[in-house]
């Protein structure tokens, strides 16, 4: 029986059996993609977990027509996603242990380069191409059957993985690894789909076809977040498409508008009272084009980690050609890029040479913003600004005072503000949500456009019990 067969037999008469046999026919295609994403089989196990309760929850809006392997893989993607997003500090240290593993490997196995970057180029590609790729290499289907899932001939099919092959390659070569195709074909058939553990289907199965009900907490957390994720991703497919039809019309003016419903409210009623505050900031920030990433030297830790960061989020960027060490950054790098710095006024010599220029000073006990001084070597700022070198370019600052507390920002929630001011105290307080764990938040005035400036009226404090908890660390300047 096929997959249309089976999804329909579980949707109209709620059979275990179909359902058991659909997670037997992909349980190894999903638990792989998730594997290669966390690095670690427990993790993989509960993403497999959850993206199953996913299938049987949403079941009955799929089109059954669609390749259920190319939904799978990407709800794989989604929830893996999901899960390093809110991972705690020690997943994040596996995660970078296995990911610079992969990417100090040399010699001629091209799989051992490939793996890191695999999944996230075959999401990147258009829907069909990916389609063609997880039935070809994924699910080891021959070129017939891969034509048949894609209303297509045979021929046809080995042209669509072909031309697929190619983009992956392109897609490879401009990270640094260099290949053919018929290399990354043979890579991928022997190495992208692993057996899962022998007990998985079965716990899976008993989990999944009663919606998740007696799933663990972290586990149902995770699929939250996938299907926040999924809903989001959807409306933005159909914002798009409109936007297409629109113009298609010859609409000249197209207004979107993206959806608030998923902040909390707190979040939105600060919003809506201080709209300056929230101009988008160290989110747009995120977007910068043809930025460079600058650790310091010796700093191995943070080079794994940005690494990291920029594989999942920056797509136009090479994780090696674009993070250098305080001591590589030329002075063409600074003429000519945006550059985010992560790290002190003690270890980062760019840091340390613009330190007295930027909105935000760093001081050897503390750090300065506007009439305040935030005390504390645990004290630290992210901020977006122009670069005092090159005012045409930004800065986007992840600082501390003291090195020593670099490795304790990462979890640090920031958005859509130009600045945010925290310590440990914030980063552990239990009693308020993450994005009101901060000592101080703001948006820049940047009425001289070369020059911003911090301005008390774009300023928000954080909640009272935080206040109340943290009093002994602002002190008037």
């Amino acid at each position: 029986m096929d997959n249309s067969a089976l999804l329909r037999q579980y949707v109209e008469n709620n059979s275990d059996e179909a359902f058991a046999e659909l997670v037997a026919h992909h349980i190894n295609l999903v638990y792989s993609v998730a594997l290669r994403q966390v690095g670690d089989p427990h993790q993989a196990e509960e993403i497999t977990q959850a993206v199953f309760i996913i299938l049987a929850r949403k079941a009955a809006e799929l089109r059954h027509d669609k390749a259920l392997s190319s939904w799978l893989f990407q709800v794989t993607r989604l929830t893996s996603n999901n899960f390093i997003r809110s991972e705690t500090r020690r997943q994040r240290r596996e995660e970078e242990a296995y990911m610079q593993s992969a990417l100090d490997q040399a010699g001629s196995d091209v799989w051992p380069r490939i793996a890191p970057l695999l999944d996230h180029a075959v999401a990147g590609l258009h829907e069909k191409d990916r389609r063609a790729i997880v039935l070809r290499f994924y699910e080891g289907r021959n070129l017939r059957e891969v034509g048949l899932a894609l209303g297509a001939s045979e021929g046809a099919a080995e042209k669509r993985v072909n031309r697929a092959l190619e983009k992956l390659r392109n897609f490879f070569t401009k990270r640094g690894v260099s290949s053919t195709t018929a290399s990354i074909a043979g890579a991928i058939s022997a190495n992208s789909v692993h057996a899962a553990p022998v007990a998985l289907a079965k716990t899976v199965t008993v989990v999944a076809v009663a919606k998740g009900a007696a799933a663990s907490g972290s586990t149902l957390t995770l699929i939250k977040g996938a299907l926040k994720i999924m809903a989001w991703t959807k409306a933005k497919t159909a914002l798009v498409a409109g936007a297409a039809l629109l113009l298609a019309a010859g609409t000249t003016t197209v207004v979107i508008k993206t959806s608030s419903s998923n902040r909390p409210p707190e979040t939105m009623a600060k919003m809506s009272k201080f709209p300056k505050i929230f101009t988008g900031g160290l989110n747009q920030a995120g977007n910068i084009p043809h930025a460079l990433f600058s650790y310091p030297a010796g700093d191995d830790k943070t080079r794994r980690y940005l690494a990291g960061i920029v594989l999942m989020f920056h797509k136009d960027l090479d994780p090696v050609r674009d993070i250098k060490s305080d001591r590589e950054l030329t002075e063409a790098d600074i003429r000519t890029r945006s550059i985010f710095i992560y790290g002190s006024p003690q270890n980062h010599s760019l840091f340390q040479r613009v330190r007295d220029q930027l909105p935000i000073l760093f001081e050897d006990d503390g750090i300065v913003v506007g009439n305040k001084k935030y005390m504390g070597s645990d004290v630290g700022a992210i901020f977006v600004c122009p670069n005092p070198l090159n005012p045409q370019n930004r800065l986007v600052i992840y600082g501390t005072v003291s090195p020593g507390a670099l490795d304790q920002m990462n979890g640090v929630f920031h958005g859509p503000t130009d600045y945010i001011v925290f310590n440990n105290t914030t980063r552990r307080f239990a009693k308020v949500q993450d994005a009101d764990r901060f000592l101080l938040l703001g948006s820049f005035d940047k009425s001289d456009p070369t020059n911003w400036r911090v301005d008390e009226k774009l300023e928000l404090a954080p909640p009272k019990a935080l206040q109340l908890a943290a009093a002994h660390v602002a002190v008037a300047r």
